[in-house]
């Protein structure tokens, strides 16, 4: 272990300091944005898991988010100037989903949650793999008296998700009230931590964010309160079909430096009239002209699973791409998020169909969510 109780791991990337209770469990691992994370775990599998988190409670680890601390005199209004959303819009303890973008094109350079603690104090979970990037473009970016430090494999996260989630915390002696995108400060079996009702797979549910010498203590106090809740220990192929099904955006599939806010449906975490942001000109301009291509959810007709970067067509045209697919454990079909283009005048309800391996499969268009949501 390092001092910050990550890992170094070998070729695979870095390892959560909570790996060892993974191997112990009969996880499979996977390479996710630098880090060696669960896939899934003995005894199920990704469908099993998947049917906890939407009927029960699900626990992930996902210590590879990134973490960034913003302080300073004007933290907040300089973090403001910077991301796209609107932190005025907020109070302190609550927490905002926005885009770091690309000032001269737009493009997204990650998706965040921003917890604001003060006037003087923000803290960010960017994506694993871009936590560096997010970091380096607000540094170059920061007033006097203004500080920006990656503490990336400083703490471990853990989502408790699912329906009786709240019902776990309670049991832990966690805060469970809090509206949710809200947070609150907590100490569980001495460590203290923080409780956040935020998360990624459309079921009411908590994230905790742990000093990363803390994450055993913690995720052993969860499991050992957890049994009569039906508490599963959950790995990231869970994740990926828990968010498709409510058509969460993934960044470096239907996010990325090349697909837009505007292109994906994100505008609504876009604080258009605010005076400053980066990317404010190609966003506005993009907006005003409306998009050349948009994100729209697919719903198979057959047995056809759709992936990402299949072609999507019409008659013998091809009008699109799949960005993200996979099979709803919850619906038992396939289904898609896709990058439409706008020329070809698709709207919802119409028919289009994904080359899948040879084979096309019919697919219907419309807009996610996929499943009904429960977050609130």
């Amino acid at each position: 272990m390092t001092a910050d109780n990550v890992e170094t791991g070998t070729d695979a990337g870095l390892r959560s300091p909570l790996h060892g209770r993974h191997v112990a469990a009969g996880a499979r691992f996977a390479a996710f944005g630098g880090w060696q994370m669960p896939l899934e775990y003995a005894g199920g599998g990704v469908v099993a898991e998947h049917t906890a988190v939407r009927t029960a409670v699900g626990v992930f680890d996902v210590s590879h988010l990134g973490k960034a601390r913003i302080s300073g005199p004007g933290a907040a209004e300089f973090v403001n100037r910077c991301l796209s959303n609107d932190l005025d819009r907020i109070k302190p303890g609550k927490a905002q989903y926005t885009l770091c973008c690309d000032d001269a094109t737009g493009g997204v350079v990650d998706d965040i949650i921003a917890y604001l603690y003060a006037d003087d104090h923000v803290f960010l979970i960017p994506n694993a793999a871009n936590t560096a990037e997010v970091a380096r473009r607000l540094t170059a970016a920061a007033p006097d008296g203004v500080s920006v430090a990656n503490e990336h494999t400083g703490h471990a996260v853990l989502a408790i998700q699912g329906p009786r989630s709240a019902e776990l915390l309670a049991a832990l002696g966690l805060p469970t009230e809090h509206e949710y995108m809200s947070f609150a400060p907590a100490t569980l079996d001495g460590v203290e931590l923080t409780v956040c009702r935020t998360g990624y797979t459309g079921e009411h549910g908590y994230e905790l964010v742990v000093p990363a010498d803390g994450a055993t203590v913690v995720w052993d106090a969860v499991f050992a309160a957890g049994e009569p809740f039906g508490a599963r220990a959950c790995g990231l192929g869970a994740r990926d079909t828990l968010r498709t099904e409510m058509g969460y955006p993934l960044h470096g599939q239907d996010l990325s430096l090349e697909i837009s806010p505007v292109q994906a449906r994100s505008g609504w975490a876009v604080g258009w009239n605010k005076p400053q942001f980066w990317g404010k000109d190609a966003l506005t301009a993009e907006r005003a002209a409306g998009a050349r291509r948009t994100l729209w959810g697919l719903l198979a007709a057959d047995r056809g699973i759709p992936r990402a970067h299949m072609q999507v067509m019409r008659d013998d045209e091809v009008v699109g791409e799949v960005t993200s697919g996979t099979f709803s454990p919850t619906l038992k079909q396939g289904i898609a998020l896709a990058l439409l283009d706008a020329a070809a005048g698709i709207a919802e309800g119409d028919t289009v169909e994904v080359d899948v391996r040879g084979r096309r499969c019919a697919m219907r268009v419309v807009k996610p969510p996929f499943v009904s949501p429960s977050v609130r």
